[in-house]
């Protein structure tokens, strides 16, 4: 049995999650997931690694699905509840799934979409009650497909082995000190690794509790910690900076009573984007805590991390964390001395197996000694790492996602009145980067008709919130869109 499932059962009758008013024990969790299992292999004792889609909200059910597919032998391909129909297509086809698993609420979506390419399809209240001849699952086995954008066009099928996921969970648990003493709040979305092994996962593999509260809310979220339970917190940089725009619209004395329960958390967690120096410095203000930063992706877990005890430096990501190996390197491959900047490139067991049907691009992604090309650039600061940069300025972090400009710019170019465009990032303090797209149009755009059909095509997270329609876009002599210039029009338009 997965050693995630063995802990479970070691905590039986303890608090595993609460999502919608409602506590689950770590049996029923066990329980419901051995039925989700049953149902999913339909007679067959074995999934073999077939790729089972799900599109259920953060919580109960989330968890439940997920371990039911990992216990059939199945390959867990969660899909983002906002996406909108191109996207769970891509999802769909480009991992061949054979079986999709759905909240109610999302049934319509993807009832069209499941009967197009003859899928089977189950509701999450449809799992039945016999449990018994579950197969036995090999840690080598694939567990889970998440699709990222990278550095190409249409998002990736980025796969980890349930090994790969256990790695990723022991280091953090390790390194941040979890006990089933803990009680963490997920605000997180359950289709990006930061929500999934950071939170949920950590959390169950000690024994602690996992809260979850259908979408973000500032006032929910701070009513909730005044309750006194919660006692870790991990999130994005745009939520701490909602969280203290919330927080500094309050009374003096509503001020003083969040920031005497803030003081009480164990530990407080900012990724999946660079924290700005201001916002760690207004939280400290309001929280008396120094938010510990630390550095991961879709295809390593986490990588890098400040420590839990010891000092956490503003604009740094700190150390590699145990049984994770980091270099630096410079464009020939070389290590690179202390305090010059190089690519990072990790090498572990954390790291991830493969691109889903892409050998040429994993292959890419690795040295020919076996370490993982992040794309990202760093130099190591009196002990502590420092993200300067990418490599690529087609990689966007917003809003703690990492997108793909050139993905977006594909979408945008189908539009009929946009004859060529350029997606770039901005520095915003809000989202870490804006969304931001200049368009050359083949006649007159519709600003307004553009955000409606937009929305249609791409998730929210991924939508430009800035346009500027331009006679042409700033290009070098061999025709190269030179997208530095083009984020300086923004910039200097901001």
């Amino acid at each position: 049995m997965l050693q995630l499932l063995e802990n479970a059962q070691k905590f039986g009758n303890g608090t595993a999650i609460i999502s919608n008013s409602k506590s689950y024990r770590y049996s029923e969790l066990l329980d419901v997931s051995h039925r989700v299992a049953a149902t999913l292999m339909n007679n067959k004792g074995d999934l073999n690694e077939t790729r089972v889609a799900f599109m259920v909200n953060p919580g109960f059910d989330y968890v439940a699905t997920q371990w039911g597919i990992w216990q059939a032998g199945g390959i867990a391909v969660p899909i983002c509840i906002s996406y909108p129909a191109e996207s769970i297509e891509h999802v769909l086809d480009d991992a061949n799934c054979s079986v999709v698993v759905t909240a109610g609420e999302y049934f319509d979506i993807l009832k069209p979409l499941v009967n197009q390419r003859e899928l089977r399809i189950i509701k999450t209240n449809e799992f039945y009650a016999d449990k018994d001849g579950l197969p036995e699952i090999e840690i080598d086995r694939r567990a889970m497909i998440l699709y990222t954008s990278g550095t190409t066009g249409k998002p990736k099928g980025v796969v980890t082995t349930h090994q790969n996921i256990e790695s990723q969970i022991k280091t953090l648990v390790r390194a941040w000190n979890w006990s089933s003493d803990d009680h963490i709040l997920n605000v997180l979305p359950l289709h990006h690794v930061h929500g999934i092994i950071n939170v949920v996962s950590c959390a169950l593999w000690s024994g602690a509790t996992c809260q979850f509260i259908n979408g973000f809310k500032a006032e929910k979220v701070f009513e909730i910690f005044l309750k006194g339970n919660i006692n870790v917190f991990m999130a994005v940089p745009t939520i701490y900076y909602k969280l203290i725009a919330y927080w500094e619209q309050l009374g003096l004395d509503e001020q003083k009573e969040l920031t005497n329960r803030l003081t009480q958390f164990r530990l407080m967690i900012s990724g999946s984007a660079a924290l700005p120096v201001s916002v760690m410095d207004k939280w400290k203000t309001i929280s008396n805590q120094t938010l510990l930063e630390r550095y991961g992706m879709t295809e390593i877990g986490m990588a890098i991390s400040n420590p839990y005890d010891g000092e956490r430096r503003p604009g740094h990501i700190g150390q590699p964390l145990p049984g994770v190996q980091v270099r630096l390197v410079d464009d020939s491959g070389n290590r690179v001395p202390n305090g010059e900047s190089g690519e990072i490139q990790v090498k572990g067991s954390n790291v991830f197996l493969e691109y889903w049907k892409r050998p040429e691009a994993t292959k890419e992604s690795f040295t020919t000694d076996g370490w993982f090309k992040t794309g990202d650039v760093a130099r190591m600061d009196n002990g502590s790492y420092k993200i300067l940069g990418r490599t690529s300025v087609d990689i966007i972090k917003s809003g703690g996602y990492k997108l793909s400009a050139l993905e977006i710019e594909e979408v945008l170019r189908t539009h009929p009145s946009i004859k060529d465009c350029g997606v770039v990032g901005i520095p915003h303090e809000e989202w870490g980067e804006l969304v931001c797209a200049g368009l050359v149009a083949s006649g007159k755009i519709d600003m307004d008709e553009l955000s409606e059909w937009i929305k249609l095509k791409l998730p929210s997270y991924k939508t430009p919130r800035e346009y500027k329609v331009l006679d042409d876009l700033p290009r070098n002599v061999m025709g190269k869109v030179t997208k530095k210039e083009l984020q300086q029009l923004f910039i200097e338009a901001s």
